[in-house]
């Protein structure tokens, strides 16, 4: 039966609108409002724990153990072993822990890895003649949170600022200098420089030659691994390990070991993430009474897999993908369905959060708010009752900002207004849905649930606004209208034009580009230590901003292939 296929009362899913407040919840009479606590599912949850559990906990003892299991946890022991032993010279760790992270696996050695990086940190930078290993101290501790200054590159400049000729045809050392530099945050003249030198110099030694080598070093200028998803990443890393087919260390193949293993139980797990994704997106009914609006259940958790990507998170996923997927539908409500005065009047309800205002709107509003309502109920019940706390309030409030800020934009459409590219900008990163999405994402780890984090976050701090400027803008840099929506709704670029008479195209998008530099390098910074919020937090702000630039590149149709996203997992 799908969950809001009959009307259901105001009154059938309530929670306290005060944060000070314990909250009252009254279930609903219909029992698939809170299907994801049920029994069943609850029982399908412990299925899946179970079956992916020595990726999450590898020390899990298990009845029935396959020499399979068996293995993956000797090869983990035989790691973890080379890095206690090596607790005394940590620098001995630095490239094994490169091939951990490449290799997306430090979920089992995050203790060694955080204890090495805090002793590299501890014992301070100096510039000992070889590039590769000083830039990749440098990136390893800054994505660890460690700040180091960028002037431990200075050494590598001659008089006049510019690269000394040693440095200038060592591949390996200037591949890693430009990965490094893609951590630089505002201010960092060395790092502009290195980056810029680096991706340059390295186009010209790679042009004219047809080898692996190139192939890989092309691939990161393209897709450095700071700014690229994980998965692509790691796919790329262990296809370059097979192709050199050079001798390995041992502890390198044990790690290629333990990374198939992990790969082949995330495989399986996102399969049955998905499967329940689509199961719940059919039993809600919205694509029903929302004809016009995007069904795209794949995409929504290809989100939720991307920002939260520890693999014991799959219920905090699978709830995360629920207000995604509202964001998609209520933007395209603004965007291609609704009336002025019709969405006045919807946004006014979400702001109150009043459900006899829902009167004199159309059918699929109305579902679509029930929906919503029921999403937030079953999140903020859930949120009680594991850590004491209601975050009914601050939920509701999000999407009271998200629908105010879809108003305005639909307010300059209707009038024929086009914006100042601040004024843009200002609305643009609420609009965008990122601080909705992060928000959820914060309560949902559990992490740090103070009225103080809390009202940080509801404040749209600059590691979230910063990711929210970065797909703002990237949206607006994708080809054509998005996904073959008859609305529109403008963009930046548009705004640009306007702004500045006589600017091209190509100016103006060369313009967005070094805005979403900036935006990164404030993003850059955010992360550093001291930073108010959890590194587990930290990192799904990157991460979101790092699948910007996969989530939003179109095929011919302006439409993003099920195939394509499904090579995303």
């Amino acid at each position: 039966m799908a969950l809001i296929a009959t009307k259901i009362s105001s009154r059938s899913c309530f929670v306290s609108a005060y944060p000070n407040n314990s909250p009252t919840f009254l279930i609903s009479k219909f029992p698939n409002t809170v299907d994801s606590l049920s029994p069943a599912n609850t029982a399908k949850r412990s299925i899946l724990r179970n079956v992916h559990a020595s990726v999450s906990n590898p020390s899990k003892q298990f009845h029935n153990k396959t020499s399979l299991e068996y293995s993956h946890e000797l090869n983990i022991k035989k790691i973890k072993n080379i890095l206690s032993a090596n607790v005394d010279v940590p620098s001995e760790n630095l490239e094994m822990i490169d091939v951990i992270q490449s290799l997306g696996i430090d979920l089992h050695f995050r203790q060694g890895i955080e204890q090495t990086l805090h002793m590299i940190y501890k014992e301070g930078l100096q510039f000992n003649g070889d590039l590769h290993e000083i830039a990749l101290r440098f990136r390893l501790l800054r994505q660890e949170g460690h700040y180091v200054q960028e002037s431990i590159f200075k050494n590598i400049l001659d008089k006049k600022g510019g690269f000394k000729d040693v440095v200038k045809n060592d591949v390996k050392g200037l591949t890693e200098l430009f990965e490094a530099s893609e951590l630089r945050v505002e201010g960092e003249e060395t790092l502009d420089g290195a980056r810029e030198f680096t991706y340059s110099r390295l186009n010209e030694l790679c042009s004219g030659r047809e080898s692996h080598q190139k192939q890989e070093i092309m691939k990161s200028l393209a897709q450095p691994r700071h700014k690229t998803v994980r998965g692509l990443t790691s796919k790329r890393f262990t296809s370059m390990i097979k192709i050199a087919g050079q001798e390995d260390p041992e502890w390198l193949q044990s790690l290629l070991r333990v990374a198939e293993i992990d790969s082949i139980r995330l495989k399986s797990l996102t399969q049955g993430e998905m499967s329940q994704t689509f199961k719940w997106w059919t039993e809600l009914g919205l694509e029903k009474d929302v004809e016009k609006a995007r069904s795209q259940p794949l995409k929504w958790h290809t989100w939720s897999m991307k920002i939260l990507q520890d693999p014991t998170l799959t219920e905090q996923r699978l709830d995360l993908t629920k207000p995604i997927s509202l964001v998609y539908v209520i933007d395209d409500i603004f965007d291609v369905y609704g009336e002025l005065e019709e969405l006045t009047i919807f946004t006014r309800v979400v702001e109150r959060w009043d459900h006899k205002g829902l009167k004199t709107l159309p059918k699929y509003m109305r579902v679509c708010f029930e929906a919503l309502d029921m999403i937030t109920t079953e999140i903020s019940m859930k949120i009680y009752k594991s850590h004491g706390w209601n975050p009914t309030y601050a939920l509701r409030q999000s999407w009271a900002s998200l629908c105010k800020a879809f108003l305005v934009e639909a307010k300059w459409f209707n009038s024929g207004y086009l914006p100042t590219t601040e004024e843009y900008m200002k609305n643009g990163v609420v609009s965008s849905g990122v601080h909705l999405v992060m928000l959820h994402a914060y309560i949902l780890l559990g992490e740090e649930l103070t009225k103080e984090k809390v009202e940080l976050i509801e404040s749209n701090p600059g590691i979230v606004s910063s990711a929210a400027t970065i797909l703002r803008l990237w949206d607006d840099l994708g080809s054509a209208k998005d996904e073959n929506q008859d609305g529109t709704d403008g963009s930046y670029v548009e705004c640009y034009l306007n702004e500045y008479k006589g600017s091209t195209v190509d100016e103006a998008r060369t313009h967005v580009a070094q805005k979403i530099s900036r935006a990164w390098k404030r993003l850059n910074r955010e992360c550093l230590n001291p930073c108010p919020f959890s590194r587990s937090f930290s990192k799904a702000c990157l991460n979101i901003a790092r699948t910007v630039p996969l989530m939003y590149s179109y095929d011919d149709d302006q439409r993003l292939p099920d195939e394509y996203l499904k090579s995303l997992m």
